[in-house]
């Protein structure tokens, strides 16, 4: 039989356990929730608002983050926290690399019906200015107050019930997110009577595009702003979250847009992964598509140092392509110059011109205009307003201003606006060869005179030879000596 222990050596035992978790203590306090605002770790935040939702709140900001970056919240999925989807789904990576917030919400064990999951499919957390989205938009005000993000260069990404969490964000807070990534999840407003519906979960829900558009359009009924752009993500064989979500997803966000579900362009990536783009009317993606085929359910991630690598694999969170770094380049997230300018308008239309204002960008040393995806100023516009002439009368141009920072780096373009020019009224003119000459309205050489414009020959450059000319555009002249219409 042993000794029992003595009461010297009962101390001591205690003694060395304590010391163990007081250095266990410190080493995770120091990890996520004793670190201040400004250092590079995950750091709780636990006076974000009301928090109707009864969430947790955790950001990271990498070292030196500037005032306007971009914000990304990321939702982590079923029986995962914060910390684990910090550590495993590589966005730190890309928020160090590319400079921007990250806010990671979180589903205490304590209110969650199943799991740690976000709640996607109850009306009482997924209605606008209620429960759970309405915590995670308090969140985002959050960041905007204290980490002074930009407010047109916020995202959303999720996972599972976090991609379901997600898709409902981007239709009852579409004035908020520019874009969002829905990954294995639910398509948005699948349920209003819990996560557990059936039918969400088996794909078995049967509605046509313009139904699912319809869900996302009533999630904040009279918005007439841009919807965000969306990308879709799911495994072929993905047995939790039946891969038939992809193409409810698909078939809401692309009636929402007013594009067809035919994609514009396909191509194939690592890991047997298919992209499919559906482009906007401007020719820029407004949904993409990504199927991995063969993978179950979980976050892609392609563990490794390349830059499209990321992530750790482990229980859900497997080995395909790095997710995280197509969805932050979906985003925009990779490019390094400034803002996207806001509130472009159409201030004026002429038969021949247009003219547009917007608002300043923060560390703008000048703006780019395109029209039709063309850049169209010869050197960069140092206000916010332009004139675009020289345009055909009673046509549609579409229009988009980039900001162009003091190294030449050119950032995001704006949302697009459309400009109609007013249709022509033709003049006619009678006079003189001579003098149409001297009015800007023909031509000579050799001693003869031209239209301008058409170029028909009028004659002799004199006094006494004379046509009337119809100007039937803007500088564009033809000989109407029969007739001009009144």
């Amino acid at each position: 039989m042993e000794n029992s222990p003595t009461p010297h050596h009962i101390k001591a035992r205690l003694a060395r356990l304590w010391s163990v978790l007081v250095a266990g203590a410190l080493l995770i306090g120091s990890m996520v929730t004793a670190a201040p605002a400004s250092a590079a770790a995950l750091t709780k935040i636990s006076d974000f608002g009301s928090n109707p939702g009864s969430l947790n709140m955790y950001s990271y900001l990498p070292a030196g983050l500037p005032d306007n970056a971009p914000l990304v919240v990321a939702l982590h999925g079923c029986t995962q926290s914060a910390s684990d989807y910090y550590a495993k789904s590589g966005w730190p990576k890309y928020a160090d690399l590319y400079g921007f917030a990250l806010v990671f919400p979180e589903q205490p064990s304590l209110i969650s019906p199943i799991n740690y999951c976000f709640d996607w499919g109850t009306s009482s957390n997924i209605t606008r200015g209620k429960g759970q989205v309405l915590s995670i938009y308090q969140m985002v005000q959050y960041a905007k107050a204290n980490y002074h993000v930009n407010p047109s260069r916020i995202y959303v990404t999720g996972l599972s019930a976090g991609g379901g969490m997600a898709a409902d964000l981007l239709a009852a807070y579409p004035d908020v997110f520019a874009a969002g990534s829905i990954h294995s999840g639910p398509a948005a407003y699948c349920s209003t009577t819990g996560i557990t519906n059936t039918n969400c979960l088996s794909g078995t829900t049967s509605r046509t595009p313009k139904q699912w558009g319809d869900l996302i359009r009533n999630a904040y009924s009279g918005y007439s702003g841009p919807y965000p752009r969306v990308a879709i993500w799911h495994g072929s064989s993905d047995y939790t979250v039946n891969p038939a979500q992809l193409t409810y997803s698909r078939d809401g966000w692309t009636n929402v847009w007013g594009i067809s579900q035919t994609p514009s362009s396909t191509r194939s990536l690592t890991g047997g992964t298919t992209e499919n783009v559906y482009n906007d009317a401007n020719g820029k993606p407004a949904v993409v598509t990504y199927s991995i085929s063969g993978m179950g359910h979980g976050l892609a991630v392609n563990p490794g140092s390349g830059a499209d690598q990321c992530g750790t694999s482990s229980t859900y969170y497997l080995k395909y392509i790095c997710s995280s770094y197509y969805t932050a380049t979906f985003f925009g997230l990779d490019q390094t110059g400034p803002a996207a300018p806001s509130g472009l308008s159409v201030t004026g239309t002429t038969d021949t011109s247009a003219s547009l204002t917007w608002y300043p960008v923060s560390g703008a040393a000048g703006y780019n205009v395109y029209r039709n995806g063309t850049k169209i100023n010869t050197s960069a516009v140092t206000s916010t307003a332009y004139t675009d002439t020289g345009l055909a009368s009673g046509t549609s141009y579409s229009y988009t201003v980039a900001a162009v920072d003091g190294a030449g780096a050119v950032g995001s373009q704006s949302a697009a606006v459309n400009a109609t020019t007013s249709s022509y009224t033709p003049q006619c003119f009678t006079a003189s060869n001579y003098n149409h000459v001297a009015a800007g309205r023909a031509h000579q050489s050799g001693g003869y005179v031209y239209a301008n414009g058409s170029n028909q020959q009028m004659g002799l450059w004199n006094l006494y030879t004379g046509h009337t000319l119809e100007e039937r555009s803007a500088g564009y002249f033809v000989i109407a000596d029969s007739g001009c219409p009144t």
